[in-house]
């Protein structure tokens, strides 16, 4: 009797094992019912099954990774690179997923592989390799990831979320590097060139203009002074005009110091004249006083 019952116990806990699963939080659930898919839209929590019918299956519905082997491609130069990339991806159809790759991700990555490289590939081959090199990876992953999801949302029901580009190697790298570098620099060279002439033109015109400044200042100075110079010479004609009107022989007294002082200013010349000139009256005049 009690090995009945302890018969009948045995056969309960294992009715209620094959009857539970859990589903954790990241994970995803499909339930088979002799191979066939009964239900996929499992939350997580505790769930039940017909036991010994129905089998539950587990899936990690976080990103996933396809770290793939660096692949040779040609540029649109026919030059050859080798390309190192990886893919994030996640299960978007689950039931689809299963049917595709057995719900074995080692599978499902060898589906996928084939799938980015010939998209990698045919972005490679439209561009020149100084474009990869310099800022094309951006725009490369950005449209390898979108070509790729319209094929594999249908196709294997995953969702590939990122493509990224580890490294590009070239393995004829004494040429390849060379050319690279030649064309980078050459590009280099010509935004330099161009900078240096577009600072050449700027200094000219700012030379131009401060000369043309220059120029109109010394004009304008020149002008303002002989204006005053004249207004001066005029004052002094009119002073000298009234002092000969009021006493002409101080005037020519005053005159003749002038010129007396203009004439023996150096102390080392020699000056030959009639004693009898007009320059020596006032001497003679002096000797009689």
């Amino acid at each position: 009797m009690k090995s009945l019952v302890a018969l009948v116990a045995a056969l309960l806990v294992l009715l209620g094992v094959n009857s539970l699963f859990v589903v954790r939080e990241g994970q995803s659930a499909l339930l088979l019912q002799f191979g066939k898919i009964v239900r996929s839209d499992f939350k997580p929590g505790l769930h039940w099954k017909v036991p010994f019918f129905e089998q539950s299956l587990l899936f990690d519905k976080r990103i996933l990774g396809l770290d793939a082997q660096p692949e040779r491609y040609l540029t649109s130069e026919k030059k050859s690179v080798l390309v190192d990339f990886y893919v994030k991806w996640r299960i978007d159809d689950l039931a689809k997923f299963y049917q595709t790759s057995g719900g074995d991700e080692e599978q499902a990555n060898s589906r996928l592989s084939p799938i980015v490289k010939d998209a990698l590939r045919f972005e490679f081959n439209a561009r020149p390799l100084h474009e990869l090199i310099a800022d094309g990876r951006v725009d490369i992953t950005k449209r390898v990831r979108d070509q790729v999801n319209r094929s594999t949302q249908n196709s294997l029901g995953i969702e590939v979320k990122d493509v990224r580009i580890r490294g590009i190697n070239f393995p004829e790298e004494g040429t390849v590097l060379s050319s690279v570098y030649d064309r980078m620099r050459a590009e280099r060279k010509q935004v330099a060139n161009s900078l240096r002439a577009s600072g050449q033109e700027a200094g000219e015109t700012i030379r131009a203009n401060a000369d043309r400044e220059r120029q109109v200042l010394l004009a304008d100075a020149t002008r303002e002074a002989q204006k005053t110079r004249g207004q001066g010479d005029a004052e002094a004609a009119q002073v000298y005009a009234q002092a000969y009107g009021k006493d002409p022989e101080f005037y020519a007294f005053t005159r003749s110091l002038e010129a007396y002082r203009a004439s023996f200013r150096q102390g080392n010349g020699v000056l030959l004249l009639d004693p009898k000139s007009d320059l020596f009256r006032y001497f003679n005049d002096s000797d009689k006083d």
